[in-house]
């Protein structure tokens, strides 16, 4: 067996969890379906989604399908992200309206928010507000989980204050000094991802505070097929409106997507995407776009009996790469054999790397790279 192979049976412990929200009957089931194995239902009538809708799909990577040619396993296996398909949110949640409280609550277990917008005309297809209007509905989605935020900001800082008051509490006085930041941004209308820490350990305890409006967010504008490629009036306009907020942009045409996903031939899908402009699907957009949201890389394995993707956080280092396979292989840790990517493909195995001195040997210290190829060597 290969160096850089890994044992049977181990399963990959890290999972990206993305959560598609937005206002009821804005395509968020429908991107859904096309991007996801699960199959959620599609109607034309508010709240036709009631439970979270659950699905994964694969992280698509070209450099793991080269692997696999070069390597010819058993099984190729790649990395993969949960999709949760949540119930439409109306004006009034954050204090139980529709569906309100179940929503608020699914959304607080996602790592990351696809706030999909509806930006296409379509009088067939009703809108919860009347008129189509995408910068309006993301305010109502924002302030209802702007809401709600403080709400749980307002409750943690009366503790906290007390506890630093009575106690003299260093912790509390920095956990005080964070929540009346979120308090006052959330008081002027901001979110609390608005708020920048002062060093590392305010990122720490803000990641425990798990507050709605400090998730990342990738906003999803749901077009029409004659707008897939440039975007549209509708596009400018949320342009416009997130541009203070660093937030990653993404057009789609959700409905096309559903067709372009169920072809099966790679060349008939290609000149379906060249048709309408377009380089990739925005599946494959949407999925790289929420790596680039999270902080996500992906390192290798390889060899004869398999070639799979692992997704950690950029900078990680080499141990803690090594407990996304296995928690032993952290703990345990002695040292990584790590071969770049592109040393592995021009040389085609590990042993000719290891010939040319393209294998190195790297300790806890050594921060993973985007597309290296590992094994890890460790003793429990």
């Amino acid at each position: 067996m290969s160096n850089f192979d890994i044992p049977t049976k181990i399963e990959q412990k890290m999972s990206l969890k993305c959560g598609i929200v937005g206002l009821p009957n804005v395509g968020k089931s429908t991107l859904f379906n096309c991007v996801s194995s699960g199959k959620a239902q599609s109607a034309n009538f508010p709240f036709c989604t009631i439970e979270p809708n659950l699905g994964s799909t694969n992280v698509p990577d070209r450099r793991l399908d080269v692997l696999t040619e070069i390597c010819n396993p058993q099984r190729t296996i790649p990395a993969t992200v949960d999709i949760v398909d949540i119930a439409g949110l109306v004006k009034g949640a954050s204090h139980g309206e529709g569906l309100g409280n179940q929503f608020l609550a699914n959304i607080r277990e996602c790592d990351a928010i696809l706030h999909v917008l509806r930006c296409f005309d379509d009088g067939n297809i009703v809108h919860v507000d009347g008129s189509v209007d995408p910068v309006r509905d993301k305010e109502v989605v924002d302030l209802e989980l702007q809401i709600k935020d403080l709400e749980t900001v307002e409750a943690r800082l009366a503790k906290a204050e007390k506890a630093a008051k009575t106690g003299g509490d260093k912790e509390a006085k920095k956990l005080v000094e964070l929540l009346s930041r979120y308090r006052e941004a959330l008081l002027a209308g901001k979110s609390c991802r608005s708020v920048s820490f002062l060093n590392d350990e305010e990122a720490a305890i803000a990641r425990d505070l798990f507050l709605l409006t400090n998730k990342p967010v990738m906003y999803v504008c749901n077009v029409d097929e004659a707008s897939a490629a440039g975007g549209n009036k509708y596009v400018a306009a949320v342009r416009e409106a997130v541009k203070e907020e660093n937030a990653e942009i993404l057009v789609i045409a959700a409905r096309t997507e559903s067709e372009i996903a169920e072809i099966e031939d790679f060349e008939d899908r290609k000149m379906f995407l060249d048709e309408l402009g377009l380089e990739e699907s925005g599946v494959v957009r949407l999925i790289q776009g929420a790596y680039r949201l999270l902080g996500l890389q992906t390192f290798f394995t390889a060899g004869a009996d398999e070639c799979r993707a692992w997704t950690i956080h950029k900078g990680d280092k080499a141990p803690k790469a090594a407990g996304v396979i296995h928690t032993d292989f952290e703990k345990g840790f002695i040292r990584a054999e790590v071969i770049k990517y592109d040393d592995f493909v021009n040389l085609k195995s590990e042993s000719a790397c290891r010939s040319a001195g393209k294998l190195a040997t790297e300790g806890k210290e050594y921060v993973v790279q985007d597309g290296d190829i590992m094994h890890f060597l460790f003793n429990v």
